[in-house]
C-alpha cells in the first residue's frame, strides 16, 4: 500500500532534521570548547615547568594583540 504524505508530515520531518542539525552544531561547539580548555590547561602545566619563559610569552602575546587591534 503506498504511503501518502501530507504537508504536515513533510514539515515535521524537515523540523526534525533541522533540530538534529542544530543539536549537532551545539554539541560540536561544546566539544571544541572542552578541547580548547584542555589544551590551555596542558600549556599552563608545561609553562609552569619554565617560569622564566612566562613573562616573555606574555609580552609576545600582548604585542600580537596590539598588532591585530590596529
Amino acid at each position: 500500500m503506498p504511503r501518502i504524505f501530507d504537508d504536515a508530515q513533510l514539515n515535521t520531518q524537515a523540523d526534525a532534521k533541522t533540530r538534529r542539525k542544530l543539536q549537532d552544531q551545539r554539541r560540536m561547539a561544546y566539544r571544541r570548547a572542552i578541547e580548547h580548555y584542555a589544551e590551555q590547561c596542558r600549556l599552563q602545566r608545561e609553562l609552569a615547568d619554565f617560569p622564566d619563559l612566562v613573562p616573555a610569552g606574555y609580552l609576545v602575546g600582548e604585542a600580537r594583540l596590539q598588532r591585530s587591534a590596529a
